[in-house]
Formats: C-alpha cells, structure tokens, sequence
C-alpha cells in the first residue's frame, strides 16, 4: 500500500526501514515511487539511515544490514569497543543500590557491570559467568552466587538444564543482561542455540531487566529468540547508538541511557 500522508523526516526514515525489512532491499526509484517523494530526498533519507547503521547503501539503492556477524570468543572480544563498554558498565552499575541483590550475565559488556561494583558493599551477586566470579569473588563485602551448570568455554559461561534449574530457586532485584544482537521486530538475539533456554530463564529471575549492550548490537538480528523486545525494562548503550532506534525503543516505553566515554 502506497503511502500517501505527508510524514516528518523521523517518520518517513522509519517507514523506510520498515518498508526494507519487509522487503530486504528497494531501489531509490521504487522508494521515490512508494513514499511519493522526489529521488533526491530519498537519497539523502538513505545516506542519513546508512551513517546511523540502519540500512547498506549500494548504488541506486539500499539493503537491509541487520544480521550480527558471529561472535568471537570471549577472551578476543574484550578488546572490541572497549571505551564504551566500560562507560556503559559504569552507567549501568549506577542503577544498583546497597542491599539489592542482582544478576549479572555472561559477556563483555556485562562484565563490566561487575568492575564497577567492586568498590560496593552489602550486595547479593547472582551469576553465571565465570569471569565474574573471578572478578567478584575476592570481595568479602559482597555476596557471590555462582550458578552450576556445564560450561561453555568460549564464553566462560554456565548454562544448561543445571542452571536453569538453579534460577528457579532465586529472584533478583535487577538482571544485567548482555546480548549478541537487538532489533526492534524481531527482538533480542543470540546466536548460541543451547545457551537459549538459559537466557529466557535468566530474564524470568529478576524483577527489572537492564540490558548492557553497545551501539554494535543495536538494529542487528542473530540466529536464536530470546525475547521480544519489550522483555528489558532499560537499554544502557553507548552515543553511537542510532536516534531512530533510541526513539523507536522510547516509544514503546523502554528507557534508553546513552553512555558517554571517558574523553568524548
């Protein structure tokens, strides 16, 4: 159905990221054509959505640029985007309060929840990262969980029917969650078929879910669900973040913090 209302430039971006997740890719013509707009503003609609990481430029038109590209192990991405995982770490562990007791999952950008509250106290941390753990565990102001299950070597996780079990037995006031990829229709992400049922089990055990995740992430699909978008209550990201996927994520109610980096 062609549209025929006059939209804003947020409005109209939108729609043509819709109109190119429905159909993948869509020439600067066949866009001109759909929306009633010259080619000209169409081109600059494209070259705008393209510098946020929204869409692919190619000549005469667009495609949609949403699939994750596989995650690395754990140990080789620490170094991947670092500035901003650290600023989002330190943005998120400014949510806990003394006395709560959280979650904190496996990943790089969740483990920097965990750097930043190592100068707490009186805290409960539940978790099924080893490197947690090990990061936490020195620390006899706080409390330390770690869950049992079968371990997944690259990620330095725990998951399995063990650990599933375990979250059943536990509720947490906050779940830091990190996540291989987020997209507004099709939700969150990742790309670990077994570690599945874990995750959905992990967002079960908490009463705010808090997803930490960079501007990587954002816009992007990966092989298995987890959960619709409207499962995290917080997105904690970094400025590079899209403003067209800030908006969409606010105008379904879910809060959006920006992380800024040390310098920037």
């Amino acid at each position: 159905m062609q549209v025929q209302v006059p939209l804003s430039l947020l409005e109209r971006q939108h729609h043509i990221v819709q109109y190119l997740q429905r159909h993948q890719r869509a020439t600067v013509l066949e866009l001109a054509s759909y929306f009633a707009i010259s080619e000209a503003t169409v081109r600059r609609d494209l070259d705008t959505l393209a510098e946020q990481g929204e869409v692919e430029r190619f000549h005469g038109g667009a495609r949609m640029g949403s699939v994750a590209p596989p995650e690395l192990p754990v140990h080789k991405r620490q170094n991947e985007e670092s500035a901003a995982k650290e600023a989002i770490g330190q943005a998120a562990a400014a949510f806990v309060k003394d006395g709560e007791t959280i979650f904190i999952s496996s990943g790089t950008t969740a483990l920097q929840v965990a750097h930043h509250l190592r100068q707490r106290q009186n805290l409960t941390v539940i978790t099924n990262s080893m490197l947690a753990i090990n990061l936490l565990g020195d620390l006899p102001k706080l409390t330390v969980v770690g869950l049992g299950g079968v371990l997944r070597h690259s990620e330095q996780s725990l998951i399995g029917h063990l650990t599933e079990n375990a979250l059943r037995e536990i509720h947490a006031d906050k779940i830091f969650f990190g996540i291989h990829a987020i997209d507004i229709e099709r939700g969150l992400t990742n790309e670990y078929l077994p570690e599945t049922m874990t995750d959905r089990a992990i967002l079960r055990a908490g009463r705010e879910i808090i997803v930490v995740a960079d501007h990587t992430k954002c816009g992007r699909i990966s092989t298995a669900f987890v959960a619709p978008i409207t499962a995290m209550h917080v997105l904690v990201t970094d400025q590079q973040t899209p403003a067209l996927f800030v908006q969409q994520l606010n105008g379904l109610g879910i809060r959006v913090i920006q992380a800024s980096a040390v310098g920037v």
